[in-house]
């Protein structure tokens, strides 16, 4: 993600500044600064995901079956690696949720919490929120219905993603928007976008048939967005759009999971 601080929402424009918070559950935490670029077809780079996410799983498997013998459970069989998961709760800022227990958490990322896949690095999650002393939101659709705080959503990730590159182009959609009352009786907008980002082969070139653009990432983007001690809260997911059907389960889990709490001050 871009090392530049985001703005997620505006009640009626855009959204207000994200701040690091002077105290945390955990350490602060910066964003990774940008996206990671292949060099190889767009073929070789799903190839490569999904070569990562068997190699992910079938150690996982491994390292499952080896417990599984020292408990004497030997005759035991894997169907497939089943992820746990792990709690995280930062009750100074307010906010709880459930990660893949194999996810590690990055530190100086830019954003209040960020953890990603140590296998699939373009897999990972994070949390954004609006600073108190700018904020003053009583529920998440001060940020108008789902479809608005889609095109906000995807607006700011455009320009996080802005580059000075030449040549480079990037194409994005709203794929889905929603709203549901979780179990805590508080109300939650879940948005999923993609973004393709494709750029020239030999950007100095004079001719244009000269200037092969080629897809250089895929990405969804899924966030969940919800208020609480009058502060907006970002919940990022982001996954390559070829490993996403192998992901969802997980994914959603963790979308499912997020939830505003009551801070301590």
């Amino acid at each position: 993600m871009a090392a530049t601080a985001s703005n997620i929402g505006a009640m009626g424009a855009s959204f207000p500044p994200l701040q690091r918070p002077l105290t945390n559950f955990a350490s602060t935490h910066r964003k990774l600064s940008s996206p990671l670029l292949c060099c190889v077809g767009p073929s070789s780079q799903v190839g490569a995901l999904r070569s990562q996410v068997l190699r992910r799983n079938v150690l996982s498997s491994l390292f499952t079956a080896t417990i599984f013998r020292q408990l004497g459970l030997s005759g035991v069989s894997i169907a497939e690696p089943v992820n746990e998961f792990k709690e995280y709760i930062d009750i100074f800022d307010g906010y709880s949720l459930f990660y893949p227990k194999n996810w590690i958490q990055v530190r100086g990322a830019g954003a209040d919490i960020f953890f990603r896949d140590p296998f699939v690095l373009d897999e990972n999650l994070s949390i954004e929120l609006s600073s108190p002393s700018s904020s003053r939101y009583m529920s998440v659709e001060d940020l108008g219905p789902p479809e608005s705080a889609a095109e906000k959503v995807m607006k700011q990730y455009l320009t996080e993603f802005m580059s000075t590159r030449l040549g480079v182009r990037r194409e994005s959609s709203i794929l889905s928007t929603s709203s549901r009352v979780a179990d805590d009786g508080k109300l939650y907008y879940q948005i999923e976008v993609n973004i393709k980002s494709y750029a020239n082969n030999n950007e100095l070139a004079v001719m244009p048939q000269d200037r092969i653009a080629r897809l250089e990432w895929d990405r969804r983007y899924l966030s969940v967005l919800g208020v609480g001690n009058n502060r907006l809260y970002e919940l990022r997911l982001q996954t390559p759009e070829s490993v996403f059907v192998d992901e969802e389960k997980d994914l959603r889990k963790v979308m499912d999971s997020f939830r505003v709490i009551n801070s301590v001050d």
